[in-house]
């Protein structure tokens, strides 16, 4: 039986939970390189007004774009904002599957504690509890937009498990096709909405500044380029009502990564320069298992998902020896960041680039059926899997944290959301939990819609744009993600954190003054390069996806989210406390509502 979201509204509790008064401790400032106020270019040839902009066109994008239409009025105006064509982004990527409670004898609590237990002590225990009990509803409303799942004998949902899972709830389609099936419902739904204006092409420049009525900092809307529209480098402008960022990861940033090409962290980039706080991005997890195509192989990678080992495959080294037995419970199946540093400590014994994961059990049949995409990617790379040992190897997979968010996905600035990778809603904390990550997109993007839906923000009025602009040399982008892999990239330590300092140092002089993709592109990275680096440098702890060989273990200390904002052209972190309501406490109050 498929899922349903009959009655699942009237069941649904708001969580609306006012902002805590937070205890802020700011740490020592870091030198760093200037890091600019804004993108240079052109002044907007063009401006047009909107209820709400949408930047990204994943499934957080998406959900926010057809949500906010249902429950804003038909006469709500929706622009959908992405780089590529509309289905270009990361979700498409997805090979695993989106986690729920579905199966019978699975509960809610289950999947909350296997979440909390994966993020390491940094998860906000409300945030856990809104993603996993909203979830459910989520994933039958993309059943009714279309997606279809693949299912079982019975006609139930086909459920597999995944890395730090202790049930069966891994939904998918297609085989290892998830997040393209769920793309493909999506557009098809956007596309046949009237009141959605889908603009492709189009690179998000920067969120154009505003006032709140008391005068404080607010976002006004988006400046953007699209190709062939407006002045010659189709620079325009968008006001809005509310935007919501939906811009996904930053895994370009590094030489290997499971990410698309698409993923050089402009909203990130926009949403720092524009005075927004960041969270927890030193955070970044590196996928297990990713194919390993030689030491010279650089951009983005396949990724060899951890449902095949939640299918019965195995990791070993290249003795054919299994090493996860007895470093964790669930052995092959332990959290990412758990096997990860595994795969990265047999690969330093062994003296080796590269570990294996063994499928040859699953047979020929399993492989064609719900392994598609990997036996095409292997068999392209010259291995077949039903008789062929897999080589793999970690490569920047997910970023963790992101725009710092509350329970309905706003941020510090009024007027400014956030949702899916680009947003730290405090679900994943330092290690973020397999298939979680198409669900957050997706419950975080309808209570954005709900909470516009209850209190639309005016439209503001920009203010004229004084900070200063400058762009980098887009020739410094390989040397960056050399020096950011080398450094600040599975592993790390002091000694190489602050030799990746002076590299971004000497990178961030040089600087062009031609406008244009390319340039922005390597301002963005370099940007989002600088948070990530300045704050694996304040975190002297491994935890979770953050590894540091010179402070081996966690530190209680340091049990708590690292925030990081622009100061000018300088970066400031503080720390924060993490959110101490247990899921269990959260559940009750809920039920006494």
């Amino acid at each position: 039986m498929l899922p349903t979201t009959a009655g699942l509204d009237d069941e649904r509790a708001e969580r609306t939970v006012p902002p805590p008064a937070v205890e802020e401790h700011p740490l020592p400032r870091l030198a760093g390189t200037p890091l600019p106020g804004r993108l240079a270019a052109e002044a907007p040839g063009w401006t047009r007004e909107v209820d709400v902009v949408v930047v990204g066109s994943g499934v957080a994008g998406l959900t926010a774009a057809l949500e906010c239409r249902e429950r804003m009025g038909p006469d709500s105006l929706v622009m959908v904002v992405t780089k590529d064509v509309v289905a270009a982004g990361s979700t498409r990527w997805a090979q695993g599957g989106i986690a729920s409670v579905q199966a019978e004898g699975d509960t809610v609590a289950e999947h909350v504690t296997d979440t909390l237990v994966a993020g390491a002590g940094l998860c906000e225990p409300a945030a856990v509890e809104v993603l996993v009990s909203e979830g459910p509803a989520e994933v039958a409303t993309l059943v009714e937009r279309g997606t279809q799942f693949d299912l079982d004998a019975s006609g139930q949902l086909a459920l597999t498990r995944e890395g730090g899972h202790h049930r069966n709830r891994i939904a998918h389609a297609g085989g290892d096709a998830t997040g393209a099936e769920i793309e493909r419902a999506l557009v098809a739904s956007v596309r046949t909405d009237p009141g959605i204006e889908i603009v492709e092409q189009a690179l998000v420049l920067d969120l154009l500044p505003g006032r709140t009525e008391d005068g404080a900092p607010a976002v006004a809307g988006i400046t953007l380029h699209v190709l062939g529209e407006g002045t010659r480098q189709g620079v325009g402008a968008v006001r809005a009502r509310a935007v919501v960022l939906a811009t996904g990861g930053i895994g370009q940033i590094y030489a290997v990564t499971t990410n698309p090409p698409v993923s050089t962290g402009d909203g990130v980039a926009a949403a720092l320069r524009a005075g927004a706080r960041l969270r927890d991005v030193e955070f970044i997890q590196f996928h297990p298992t990713v194919l390993f195509l030689g030491t010279g192989a650089r951009g983005q990678l396949p990724l060899v998902s951890e449902a095949v080992r939640g299918e019965g495959g195995l990791l070993v080294n290249s003795a054919g020896e299994r090493f996860m037995v007895g470093q964790h419970e669930l052995a092959e199946l332990a959290p990412r960041d758990v096997v990860a540093k595994a795969i990265m400590k047999e690969m330093a014994r062994e003296g080796t680039d590269h570990v294996y994961v063994d499928g040859r059990m699953l047979g020929e049949e399993t492989w064609r059926v719900r392994f598609p995409t990997i036996l095409h990617s292997c068999r392209v790379a010259g291995i077949d899997p039903v008789t062929d040992l897999i080589p793999v190897a970690p490569a920047a997979h997910y970023f963790c944290g992101g725009v710092e968010t509350d329970l309905d996905g706003a941020t510090n600035l009024p007027g400014l959301y956030a949702c899916g990778e680009v947003a730290s809603s405090g679900v994943h904390g330092a290690n973020r939990l397999a298939s979680n990550s198409l669900l957050e997109g997706l419950v975080f993007a309808v209570r954005i819609a709900e909470a516009l839906a209850r209190d639309l923000p005016p439209l503001r009025e920009p203010l004229e744009d004084a900070r200063e602009a400058w762009l980098l040399d887009p020739a410094v982008v390989p040397a960056l993600q050399r020096t950011m892999s080398r450094d600040c990239g599975g592993l790390r330590n002091a000694t190489g954190l602050e030799r990746a300092a002076g590299g971004l140092d000497r990178l961030g002089g040089r600087r062009t003054t031609e406008a244009g993709l390319a340039a922005w592109e390597a301002t963005n990275l370099f940007c989002v390069a600088a948070a990530v680096l300045s704050s694996a440098r304040q975190r002297e702890e491994s935890r979770g996806a953050h590894w540091r060989d010179d402070f081996g273990e966690r530190r209680e200390s340091w049990q708590r989210h690292l925030v990081v904002q622009a100061d000018g052209d300088q970066l400031v972190h503080r720390l924060t406390p993490v959110g101490t309501e247990t899921a269990a406490e959260t559940a009750a109050e809920e039920s006494a509502r």
